[in-house]
């Protein structure tokens, strides 16, 4: 490759370079998912219980959509049938991801097991909880929630619950992976969001029980199609790709400063018809060095331009309680306008919420975009996500807006996310950028070369699976050696 005798031999080269990557790559994936497949037994769910037909023919809120009925047989299929299940549920915003998560755990309590869902935010945490509590209120059926907020008595009360199993949905943040959060027969774990949890993290979950539990993880910034098969090589993936029936396309707009006025407009025309209104801050509080909008002077000019309706704030630096108390009125419509950081990116579910105002949209990421956008559009009314940002743009974050006003499927949002920022380290725990083990491939530009490569290592994996024929022995040390460099949490969900 770095002396071709001619111009014809460089692009063979090149490709026999990239070619070895992806396969090694896929390999080791490949080899550890048949390894984790073969290796952990699973408890076995066999009866469809009272819990589930009851909630299921009586409590539904509505009618599940046939993607949502595909994915709970994908589920069922999987903790019947003696392995650990560990299974991707990607999914749009608003798609009904943890109706289905839900039934789920009432399939693991009818079977004599406890369940647990995790999320990653106080904010989305107390809200699956209230949820989760309201919608079981007519079953035999016990919900509690154990987040770092929760101390004294009332967390002494929670650990002997779910360790004598009087407890059966536990829900919480990163306090249920702490050591001293004992099961009594943990069986089926949720973990919502994933992506905003470390491996070691989801990985302490596994400990919870004498065989690690079913697990069900859960992300509504769906993966791009052409890199799922290399970041969940060894999960199985399940796609909920329809929107329960009513709901509308939320409509895009970008904004420059200039047209602040339209945009005044649009939030004035809906709040007179009586829907409530995000508008999204990436700052706090201003800096001489910043020319960012910042949410101290942003709630001061709304509270200007619009004096007649009540406008609530929430950010990170607030006390649990207190951010807890004014999403409450917001969902309560005691508030017209909510003021925020990026505190309510997930999970917060207001119905009457039409319109979301991003301040600053350019320096949001696509995925977090797709994800604020998502907090509304949750009703039956036409819903606005307007993108405000300076009129002097860079080409990429130009191209951000663009792709956010011309789609709302988080597929294609994905794709366009990857080829701008890199598919991230697949292994490892990096986060974004090129994998440092690729020094020549690219997943992005060479999706097909992959696809190949792994029907190679496929192929090699089922005619060798003991790892002992000697026409592969070449390729299974090859593999150690690029294995010896990192450390490998590809197995852990």
């Amino acid at each position: 490759m770095h002396h071709p005798e001619t111009s014809l031999a460089l692009p063979p080269a090149i490709h026999r370079l990239k070619f070895e990557e992806l396969f090694y790559l896929q390999l080791d994936i490949l080899r550890s998912a048949a390894g984790r497949r073969r290796d952990n037994e699973g408890y076995i769910f066999q009866k469809v219980g009272e819990r589930f037909m009851q909630f299921y023919n009586t409590c539904l809120p509505f009618e599940l959509t046939e993607a949502q009925k595909r994915v709970i047989r994908e589920i069922r299929r999987d903790v019947g049938s003696g392995r650990q299940m560990n299974r991707l549920l990607q999914g749009d915003v608003g798609c009904g991801k943890t109706i289905v998560a839900l039934l789920c755990c009432l399939l693991a309590l009818d079977n004599g097991f406890q369940a647990c869902i995790m999320a990653p935010t106080e904010i989305l945490a107390e809200q699956h909880f209230a949820t989760i509590r309201e919608q079981l209120a007519d079953l035999p059926v016990t919900v509690e929630l154990l987040t770092g907020s929760v101390k004294g008595k009332a967390r002494k009360e929670i650990m002997q619950g779910i360790a004598d199993g009087t407890i059966h949905i536990l829900v919480g943040t990163h306090a249920l992976i702490e050591p001293s959060v004992r099961f009594l027969n943990l069986g089926f774990v949720v973990i919502d969001e994933q992506h905003r949890f470390g491996v070691k993290q989801r990985a302490a979950l596994w400990e919870k029980n004498v065989r690690p539990p079913h697990v069900l993880v859960m992300t509504a910034t769906p993966i791009p199609r052409t890199l799922a098969m290399t970041v969940y090589g060894d999960l199985d993936v399940s796609v909920i790709d329809a929107l329960p029936p009513g709901r509308k396309p939320i409509q895009t707009i970008h904004y420059t400063q200039r047209e602040r006025g339209y945009m005044y407009t649009g939030m004035m025309r809906e709040l007179a018809a009586g829907r409530q209104v995000y508008v999204v801050f990436p700052l706090i509080e201003g800096s001489e060095e910043s020319n960012l909008q910042d949410l101290e002077t942003g709630y001061n000019n709304l509270c200007d331009v619009f004096p007649t309706f009540k406008i609530g704030k929430v950010h990170g630096r607030m006390k649990p309680a207190d951010k807890d108390a004014v999403m409450q009125a917001f969902k309560r419509r005691e508030l017209n306008i909510l003021v925020a950081t990026t505190v309510i990116e997930v999970g917060v579910n207001v119905p009457n919420a039409s319109v979301m105002v991003i301040e600053n949209a350019d320096r949001f990421g696509l995925s977090q975009l797709h994800q604020l956008r998502g907090r509304v559009g949750r009703g039956s009314d036409k819903a606005y996500c307007i993108l405000m940002t300076d009129s002097k743009l860079t080409d990429s974050a130009r191209r951000r807006m663009a792709v956010m006003v011309e789609s709302t499927d988080g597929f294609v949002i994905a794709e366009e996310d990857m080829r701008l920022r890199g598919p991230g380290d697949m292994d490892g725990t990096q986060q974004s950028g090129m994998p440092f083990d690729l020094k020549i491939a690219n997943l992005v530009r060479d999706t097909d070369l992959m696809a190949a490569a792994r029907d190679t290592a496929a192929a090699l994996l089922e005619q060798d699976p003991e790892e002992r024929l000697p026409q592969n022995a070449v390729a299974w040390q090859q593999l150690k050696f690029f294995k010896k460099s990192q450390q490998s949490f590809s197995e852990i969900s």
